[in-house]
């Protein structure tokens, strides 16, 4: 025992040593990056998110199969989360459309584009509510803030029912835009708190493919629904959203308990698997999330020729979307469908769109550099498409139906514009006012959509399908545009400033510098 004890207290002193020098190389590396300091004052560190257990993994080796799992957990709990959860807003939002086939608009006595108005007013209050709920959910946990929206817009849905006038279903409409401002702008800065540079395309298409999944869904509740006879309490169209709010209101407790904020706060992770999840975004060179509001980042937004681009692309597009989310199903009717027949007919345009989001995801992930030219290909697809729709006779019932199927690829261009703030913008206050501003687009753009279609046009609606050519022309001349800025910038830095230092631009994102500030940092195009 005697002679053990010298060679343990050896052995300790030696691996003492061992983490010195660890941690001596680690602060020499950060050092001789050029960075302010190996950290940031103690304010500031606090404020950025994950910083502390970004500096802690630094000095731990980490294998692959201990990253695969870490990869494998997240997936498992936090991508089902952002699934479902986007699935259920778009539902209740489009609930309309839902609606309209079971004598919503008489009920109400709805005349002239009031249900234009219905379908449009969820959108401008989504625009006055998404501003705070960013703010919100920057300053305050991420999961708190989407469990209470997703409980407050459910219970908005069941309201509806209750509304038997135009002015309190309008009024209605508009809280539950507010309510629901958090979700998709929130689900796509979260993306990129969990996931890498290279992981995000496939993921965020994988939770967007929900608008295609809850609308296979909505359309076969609506067709369950249509079997109940017409005379029934509560009527119909009222059964539909006491489904669908009964069930979000349910969901928001789920949001609120087990979907956690960041990864360093992980419940489902222990300590070591935190570091790792750290460690793996820290390779975003964007950063987690940074409680501070800087001003500096939120004038960059307004100028930052991406933010721009992906606004007009955004806006461009969303004029046609908000005609296919509140009137796919008076489109496909006016085609000579019965109401039954309609619903089926529909969720096939939902299944294109999963197929679509699903094969865009996946070559985005295997194929290097590839996002932009893979949403190209789906914006010439859709305009193609909307062009077929816009001009095939009449009489050619099935070849309009197809093109309006295959329309619902515009999905895959939209989804890139999200991941192009996920994984292209660096600062989080410059990427959460990017969010919000690509978000206006949104709002206006689908808040103008549905007074594109004219009841006196059925049942050919010209100037809708000229409105759908003209929104993805657009959008595809943006993304082309887009691509060649950040492939000449990041031809120019090469040129400038020479090779990018993986380890400095780590350390210059996660201390919440904007992709402008820091020179090593390159566009994933």
């Amino acid at each position: 025992m005697s002679t053990a004890k010298p060679e343990i207290n050896q052995l300790e002193q030696q691996q003492s040593e061992i983490r010195s020098d660890n941690q001596s190389d680690v602060e020499q590396r950060i050092e001789n990056r050029g960075l302010d300091k190996p950290g940031l004052d103690p304010v500031e560190e606090g404020d950025a998110v994950g910083y502390q257990q970004y500096h802690e993994a630094l000095l731990m080796e980490f294998s692959d199969k201990e990253v695969r799992r870490v990869r494998w957990k997240i997936d498992a709990i936090i991508l089902p989360i952002f699934l479902i959860t986007q699935a259920l807003q778009f539902m209740d939002k489009t609930a309309l459309n839902y609606a309209n086939l079971f004598g919503y608009q008489k009920a109400l006595k709805l005349k002239g584009q009031q249900f234009n108005y219905l379908s449009a007013m969820v959108y401008a209050g989504y625009f006055f509510g998404q501003y705070p709920c960013g703010w919100l959910i920057g300053r305050f946990p991420a999961q708190r803030v989407l469990g209470i929206s997703c409980l407050l817009w459910g219970f908005t849905v069941i309201i509806l029912t209750q509304c038997r006038s135009f002015s309190s279903a309008l009024a209605v409409r508009f809280i539950m835009g507010v309510f629901e401002a958090a979700v998709t702008p929130g689900l796509t800065l979260m993306t990129g708190f969990w996931y890498t540079r290279r992981e995000i395309p496939l993921r965020q298409c994988i939770w967007y493919s929900s608008l295609g999944w809850g609308g296979i869904v909505g359309s076969y509740i609506s067709m369950g629904v249509s079997k109940l006879p017409a005379t029934m309490t509560p009527e119909r169209w009222e059964l539909i959203f006491f489904i669908l709010g009964g069930v979000t209101m349910l969901w928001a407790f789920v949001i609120y308990f087990l979907l956690p904020d960041t990864p360093s706060k992980a419940g489902f992770l222990n300590e070591r698997e935190r570091l790792i999840a750290v460690q793996r975004v820290a390779g975003n060179e964007t950063g987690i999330k940074n409680k501070s509001f800087n001003k500096k980042q939120a004038l960059v937004a307004f100028t930052d020729p991406k933010a721009l681009l992906v606004f007009t692309s955004v806006f461009a597009a969303a004029i046609p979307n908000g005609v296919i989310n509140s009137f796919s199903t008076i489109i496909i009717r006016d085609l000579g469908f019965t109401t039954t027949k309609t619903t089926e007919l529909k969720s096939v345009g939902d299944a294109i769109q999963i197929i679509a989001l699903l094969i865009g995801g996946t070559i985005t992930l295997n194929v290097p550099n590839s996002r932009l030219l893979t949403a190209t290909a789906a914006n010439i697809i859709c305009t193609v498409a909307a062009a077929c729709t816009a001009y095939l006779p009449r009489s050619n019932t099935w070849g309009r139906l197809v093109s309006f199927w295959l329309v619902n690829a515009q999905s895959v261009g939209f989804t890139v514009s999200l991941v192009t703030i996920s994984s292209n913008m660096a600062g989080y206050t410059h990427r959460s006012f990017a969010s919000a501003m690509v978000f206006t687009a949104y709002c206006w753009g689908n808040f103008a959509g549905p007074f594109v279609v004219k009841e006196s046009e059925a049942p050919n609606y010209p100037t809708a399908t000229a409105g759908l050519l003209a929104g993805y022309s657009i959008k595809l001349g943006c993304h082309l545009a887009l691509l060649a800025y950040m492939y000449f910038t990041n031809k120019h830095r090469d040129s400038t400033y020479g090779p990018a230092n993986k380890e400095e631009s780590n350390e210059a994102g996660m201390q919440d510098k904007t992709e402008f500030e820091n020179k090593d940092f390159r566009y994933v195009l």
